[in-house]
């Protein structure tokens, strides 16, 4: 096991070793580290509306089934048979009275409680009754969004999240009546590189123009986009590939915040007038009427003036409150990370702001997108490339001594293209690794 001094000296203040991003045993004490200590993002109680329902994830390697109880209480458990450690439950999502091990028929309540043990006679007496499916430790909800973390002890949630919580919020408020729900399932795709590359890349505003170079030049030559209200799915493509070509000073213009638990969100870029569903679009401002309606319009303004856009919550998470999307990473080796996409509805918004945001997700964020596919080539490549053993860091210092500490704890960058977010993510890396158990 790597010392803490070892592991120091892999994070300078401008640079990384490439070991973090390539060597197995690292990855293997992350899992323990970070994703075994830290609050992971898992899901949203919209997916447990009834007692008994139930969705199955990943806490790092730990399989885990996250599930509404009698009590109405959301309770994580490890999915494992305490017998001979099967999965109890499928991957998947349902409702079910009781979690029946398939191997041999050990059942479980709700709690995770043992109920039924056939051939209990089988077994010294006694020797069962303080079997059952264990319970992860801590568990903790922020505005509908569930967080729970495999140590026992730690920040809370709220301590945890700091500034990142008004992310969450801007989320939140923008749906009339403060209700949301995941909708239309989730997409799933994998890629081979490190967990950490699309949590960079999530804020980095220096890539889009290189990255997606041929698909910006496709969507400037393309046809103007339908006037508001008469937008097509590919519509939705060319006005984000065109935003993806915005001249350097407006990257540069981009507002970019970090926290000190490696947590980072853009802002001062993407407003109302630049959406899928913007202003002049008639669900737009049906979509905006009601939002009023419920909280006034002097709130409402508040609400859409907002201009957060990409939010990372280190070390799992990323999501964009004005298209309504959200990603969960899952590592799942060194060089092997699998993502889940969630699309969340406003409930109280037209049909039409669900439909602008399932269409985002495909033309944006699918494994068939114009954005998506070129990210995961590059993904891949930088880990082609830091399995090399010819360079040793990384430079990670645009930026660098121009950083900016703010009165709410946030460090802001200097510019939109600083890498100060890497910085910050790198920190926490550091801290979580080295701390004392």
């Amino acid at each position: 096991m790597a010392a803490n001094e070892q592991l120091a000296m892999l994070v300078q203040p401008d640079r990384v070793h490439r070991s973090v991003y390539a060597d197995p045993a690292i990855f293997e004490l992350e899992l323990e580290r970070i994703f075994g200590r830290a609050w992971l993002v898992l899901g949203h109680e919209s997916q447990l509306p009834r007692a008994g329902d139930y969705f199955t994830t990943r806490m790092g390697r730990e399989p885990v089934v996250v599930v509404r109880q009698d009590s109405g209480d959301i309770g994580v458990l490890v999915n494992r048979c305490a017998h001979r450690g099967s999965m109890v439950c499928a991957e998947g999502r349902g409702n079910a009275e009781r979690f029946v091990c398939p191997y041999h028929g050990w059942s479980y309540d709700r709690s995770g409680a043992l109920k039924v043990v056939p051939f209990a006679s089988g077994y010294p007496q006694g020797a069962t009754s303080q079997l059952r499916l264990k319970p992860v430790p801590r568990i903790a909800r922020y505005r509908g969004f569930i967080f729970a973390s495999l140590a026992a002890d730690g920040p809370d949630l709220e301590e945890f999240l700091g500034p990142a919580k008004a992310s969450f919020d801007d989320l939140v408020d923008r749906a009339p009546g403060g209700e949301l729900e995941i909708a239309g399932g989730v997409f799933k795709h994998g890629y081979n590189g490190n967990w950490k590359l699309m949590l960079e890349n999530h804020l980095d505003g220096a890539h889009p123009a290189y990255v997606h170079a041929s698909s910006v030049a496709v969507a400037r030559n393309a046809p103007e986009p339908g006037r508001p209200g008469e937008e097509h799915y590919y519509d939705i493509a060319v006005r984000q590939m065109r935003q993806n070509g915005a001249p350097d000073a407006v990257w540069e213009g981009t507002g970019m915040w970090t926290t000190p638990r490696g947590h980072g969100f853009m802002g001062d870029y993407h407003d109302d007038d630049r959406l899928v569903a913007g202003l002049g679009n008639p669900a737009f401002d049906e979509y905006r009427r009601l939002l009023a309606q419920q909280v006034g319009e002097r709130r409402a303004d508040q609400i859409l003036r907002v201009t957060l856009w990409n939010t990372i919550v280190y070390p799992n998470c990323s999501f964009m409150s004005q298209f309504r999307q959200l990603r969960i990473i899952h590592p799942v080796a060194v060089d092997r990370s699998v993502v889940y996409t969630y699309s969340f509805r406003m409930k109280h918004a037209p049909a039409q702001m669900f439909r602008d945001t399932v269409a985002f997700a495909n033309v944006v964020n699918g494994t068939g997108s114009w954005v998506l596919t070129d990210d995961l080539e590059v993904y891949e490549r930088i880990q082609h490339g830091l399995s090399s053993g010819a360079l040793d860091w990384v430079y990670i210092g645009r930026g660098y001594g121009r950083d900016v500490d703010e009165a709410d704890g946030t460090r802001r960058g200097a510019t939109g293209t600083s890498e100060v977010f890497i910085r910050a993510q790198m920190r926490a890396w550091l801290d979580y690794m080295t701390r004392d158990a």
